[in-house]
């Protein structure tokens, strides 16, 4: 495999060259370093990249060139390269195009020119960028399968576990596709062995739990010391921050989540209205960083169901089951809410399997071409909407109030409305 692509694309000699030595002297080492005068010539080599197979990292683009913006050329390069991140480089007059820009082709960034020093002004940035695309690219090996069926809730609890830590994995489906019959003969492993999970040193599990999945995929399910100054139980934002904060303090910190960092915002595809993402970001990327802060920071994180707290001459005790505690001197309960389930008789019986709570955005591709109903009107609705409508033929909001405004933010009820295959039935 080549080398991932940065696309440097300014008409001006000087700044192009400015850009080159800079992007060259940072990530010449992981990725190839291309330049161009011009969106027309960009595209060009972009599309001659996409035939033979190469991928582009992210696209760095001068808002004022002849002929074509730097917004209608990533506009454009938006369709041949749908992953690649989006940088616009603007001048101090440019800024409200490059505010546009965020909306129109789901801009990344804009940077202002002169970005000296780049230690400050443009490596942390497109390091932060480049990290995202890598997260979220998926990798050029064979890696963890999962064998199983969209029907299946065993297979979905799989998939979603896997997806919301942040593990690789390819879905094969047994009515769609022939290596997955192949590989459920070989085991012979009916339906009722459901979900078969396919590991890179050979390891088969059947229908395996949550913890077993931690184990093998390496997340830590136990705890290293008997005592902490501070154990926290939840691992949603709150959570999270307070990992952050209390281990910046020098406090022993441990959080314990039975599902995965993030909670319910990491689910959500797309958060436009957190502080400082003026370009929205994933609940993916977002539950991402904040493992990274926190554990660099020296905070543990503990894959594991907390079954009961409890206090002892002060202590508290932390019950992880089978006889496992974690004890510390003050703990923090951020668990977060719960899904208020449908009291629509019956509906148990397809949780899993056609009916779902929460819609990670690994599940989008599934349904492609397929209806989709969002039963909800908060923010989290319409974001599953939205994402939902990048592939489905019809997405259909079911929403109890007479109005999306009650309850949803005015940016997320405007995206919606200009949403041509989404359709809201309020009331």
């Amino acid at each position: 495999m080549s080398k991932p692509v940065i696309f440097a694309v300014d008409d001006d000699p000087q700044v192009r060259n400015a850009v080159k030595r800079d992007l060259r002297t940072r990530y010449a080492a992981d990725y190839r370093i291309i330049d161009t005068e011009s969106g027309v010539e960009a595209l060009d080599v972009a599309r001659e990249l996409k035939s033979r197979g190469d991928t582009v990292a992210l696209f760095l683009a001068d808002q004022r060139m002849p002929g074509m913006s730097g917004t209608e050329l990533l506009l454009e390069a938006r369709e041949i390269y749908p992953d690649a991140k989006r940088v616009l480089l603007t001048a101090y007059a440019d800024t409200a195009a490059a505010i546009a820009a965020i909306n129109e082709v789901d801009l990344d960034h804009y940077l202002m020119k002169p970005w000296d020093p780049p230690d400050q002004q443009l490596y942390p940035i497109l390091d932060d960028l480049l990290d995202d695309w890598l997260a979220n690219t998926p990798p050029p090996y064979d890696g963890i399968r999962v064998v199983g069926t969209r029907w299946s809730p065993a297979t979905y609890e799989t998939k979603d576990f896997f997806a919301r830590n942040q593990v690789p994995y390819r879905f094969l489906d047994i009515e769609r596709d022939p290596e997955a019959a192949a590989i459920l003969q070989a085991g012979k492993t009916g339906d009722s062995g459901l979900p078969v999970v396919l590991f890179t040193d050979g390891t088969r599990l059947v229908a395996p739990d949550r913890r077993t999945l931690a184990e093998q995929v390496g997340l830590q399910t136990e705890a290293d010391s008997p005592f902490y100054d501070l154990v926290i139980v939840g691992g949603g934002p709150a959570g999270l921050a307070a990992a952050v904060y209390g281990a910046s303090e020098g406090l022993r910190t441990v959080l314990i989540e039975q599902a995965a960092p993030g909670g319910q915002a990491g689910t959500s595809s797309r958060i436009e209205n957190y502080l400082g993402f003026p370009a929205g970001i994933s609940g993916g990327d977002l539950a991402r960083r904040a493992v990274t802060q926190a554990t660099r920071l020296g905070a543990e994180i503990i894959s594991a169901a907390v079954a009961s707290l409890r206090v002892e001459d002060g202590v508290k005790i932390a019950a992880l089951g089978a006889g496992e505690e974690v004890r510390a001197h003050a703990a923090l309960v951020s668990t977060g809410m719960t899904v208020r389930k449908l009291a629509v008789p019956g509906y148990e019986r397809f949780e899993g399997a056609g009916v779902y709570y929460g819609a990670a955005p690994s599940e989008a591709a599934t349904y492609a071409g397929s209806e989709i109903f969002v039963i909800g009107g908060a923010n989290s609705a319409g974001q599953a909407a939205m994402m939902f409508s990048k592939h489905a033929a019809k997405v259909t909001m079911v929403v109890r109030s007479d109005a999306l405004e009650a309850k949803m933010s005015q940016y997320l009820v405007d995206q919606i409305g200009a949403q041509p295959n989404i359709e809201v039935l309020l009331s």
